[in-house]
């Protein structure tokens, strides 16, 4: 590290909350409601295929769903009008229904709650206690892809006691877009110097330290979409400041390293 920090930005999904299990649970619950629901006329053959998908066949919809996701973020053009996380969820889910044959198994009501499970992510074990003990020393705040109504969302949810939630929607791009970065900065009055952000995934510290941030990865299980080549080559590429390997305590483990007593 090169100097003592004043702000904390965290990476949300994957990085705070965890998405895969949740997100699996919510679709096929409302898939086997649907199912279930002696009131709804559905046709032998859309019954057929959705009785037919099993929890690793959700957990393929949400996986692919996620990609969907980071293809769109990682992709997004600045200069156009900007487009929410939500609608790209929203849009994308249908896609990945149609494609499997079972879009007509919910109406447009239940689409939309759908894509709402996003909001409903449960906190990593550590999360909620790493962020309180940063709480004593530390501002912390989001800075996620994440648009702002989710982010209010999952901090309801998930009870995360963020000081501050900053959402790239606040500056018209997504991450690794440096507009996200230096804005978060300047929203708070800091130099990026001051900064330090949080993630489970290396491109985003990359782009971080890039900005001049100082760099803090949190192993998360299954997270890390880079190879294992990649992941070497990181470690000696010396971007990231601060390593904390899984199972090591996550954020807990954080404030300790800078020095919090836990």
């Amino acid at each position: 590290m090169t100097s003592t920090p004043k702000a904390f930005f965290f990476d949300t999904f994957g990085t705070v909350v965890e998405w895969r299990s949740c997100v699996t649970s919510d679709l096929q619950n409302a898939a086997q409601n649907a199912l279930n629901d002696s009131n709804r006329d559905i046709p032998a053959d859309l019954r057929a295929r959705a009785s037919a998908l099993t929890e690793s066949d959700w957990l393929e919809v949400v996986e692919d769903w996620r990609r969907s996701y980071i293809v769109f973020t990682s992709t997004f053009d600045a200069s156009k009008p900007f487009v929410p996380v939500d609608q790209h969820h929203h849009a994308a889910l249908q896609d990945l229904l149609k494609q499997r044959g079972v879009r007509e198994l919910f109406n447009e009501n239940e689409l939309w709650e759908l894509t709402l499970a996003w909001h409903r992510l449960n906190p990593w074990p550590d999360s909620v206690s790493g962020l309180e003990l940063l709480n004593s020393r530390f501002v912390t705040s989001t800075l996620s892809n994440g648009n702002v109504s989710l982010l209010q969302d999952l901090k309801e949810f998930g009870s995360l006691p963020f000081q501050h939630l900053i959402s790239s929607e606040n500056f018209g791009a997504y991450k690794p877009s440096p507009k996200v970065y230096l804005g978060a900065a300047k929203l708070l009055d800091l130099e990026p110097s001051q900064c330090v952000m949080v993630a489970a995934h290396l491109k985003d510290l990359q782009a971080a330290k890039g900005c001049g941030f100082q760099t803090v990865y949190v192993e998360r299980e299954k997270e890390e979409g880079w190879s294992v080549d990649q992941v070497v080559q990181a470690q000696k590429d010396g971007f990231v400041d601060i390593w904390v390997k899984l199972n090591d305590g996550g954020f807990v483990e954080v404030a300790r390293r800078f020095g919090i007593p836990v």
